[in-house]
């Protein structure tokens, strides 16, 4: 097992062991609190530029497999953990978390104080960092951190989002929840679809790095969605005659989409129900003149308390976003419905 180096802006260095590529990767360094679904992370695009850390100190004990990815490939820069488990137990697996990184040229350290690290972050916030599994010297380590050009102002949406529009699972192959069936005496268990409503309504879902997910439960939903690139216009997109409009997830700075916030200027016009979630979400505030602002270290994991105004009613939800809309810049006809309860800050309009 090779040495690696996680160097930060601030000057702190972390030194442990490298697993996957032999490779060196700039990135926000943050962290995510959730337990398990660290496959669903590395593909995630909104992590497109970030160098994650796990706060569950064993990371890798039930591998990787293909159904799981929520998108073609995985996007973080780098993967910081305390433990990787060195054995794998999930008869879906199909490699190592090991040998997917490594397959996909993505650094990774273990055997680091992660709660340490989580501490700091918290208390500075989101940092600058630099992670190599290559020999380095310190200050070098530093001081590539310090020269990254961090994620304000970065439109990471054109690189993670798709180039042609497309319609989703047409097939209906990859939409449906199974389920495991126990055979009778002596035969193995056998994995049932769960069956799909008629696909019926058509939206057009703008795809900013959106999670195969979302996709698929558009479509247990009886939806018939079209996926469109991000930099697609408000023409473009009604003439494929929608019922209502998707604004996916997606990485970078809100507001540096400027082409999407024109897109759905546009849309608000002609009357058809829009909803955008995280990055979507953001787009749709400042097309009503809302601005956004960079969170402190950001909503990531799945323990975030959400209040609902409208039922009075706290719902404990999986988050992924490092901006978020400043509540004084939105005008009088939009209205905050729920908001974070550790922060206060908006989580719905």
């Amino acid at each position: 097992m090779t040495n690696a180096i996680l160097a930060l802006e601030d000057g702190s260095v972390y030194r442990g062991a490298g697993f996957g590529a032999a490779a060196a990767a700039c990135g926000e360094v943050c962290f995510n609190t959730s337990m398990t679904g660290y496959q669903e992370i590395l593909t995630d695009p909104s992590y497109k530029g970030q160098i994650v850390t796990m706060t569950y100190p064993l990371i890798g004990n039930y591998g990787v497999n293909q159904q799981d990815v929520e998108s073609w490939r995985p996007h973080v820069a780098g993967f910081v953990i305390r433990e990787l488990s060195p054995a794998v137990s999930n008869w879906r697996a199909d490699q190592t978390l090991a040998e997917y990184l490594e397959q996909n040229g993505i650094p990774g350290i273990q055997g680091i104080d992660t709660r340490a690290l989580t501490k700091k972050l918290r208390l500075r916030g989101a940092l600058k960092g630099f992670l190599s599994t290559q020999p380095l010297l310190e200050q070098e380590a530093v001081g590539r951190a310090k020269s990254w050009e961090g994620l304000v102002g970065v439109d990471y949406v054109k690189e993670v989002t798709h180039k042609e529009a497309f319609l989703w699972d047409v097939q209906d192959r990859q939409s449906a929840s199974f389920k495991l069936v126990r055979g009778n005496a002596g035969t193995d268990a056998c994995a049932v679809r769960d069956a799909l409503p008629p696909a019926d309504i058509a939206v057009v879902a703008y795809d900013f790095g959106m999670k195969y997910n979302i996709l698929r439960r558009l479509r247990q939903h009886g939806f018939q969605v079209r996926v469109v690139p991000a930099t697609t216009s408000a023409a473009a997109a009604l003439q494929h005659k929608p019922a209502g409009i998707f604004l996916s997830n997606g990485p970078g700075d809100p507001a540096a989409v400027g082409y999407a916030v024109q897109a759905v200027t546009d849309l608000v016009k002609h009357g058809l129900p829009i909803f955008g979630i995280c990055l979507g979400h953001q787009i749709l505030a400042q097309a009503f003149g809302g601005k956004t602002f960079k969170l402190k270290f950001g909503h990531r994991g799945g323990n975030q308390p959400v209040k609902d105004f409208e039922t009075g009613r706290v719902e404990i939800t999986a988050q992924n976003h490092g901006f978020a809309v400043d509540a004084a810049s939105l005008p009088p006809e939009v209205t905050v419905n729920r908001i974070n309860l550790n922060d206060q800050t908006v989580e719905g309009l």
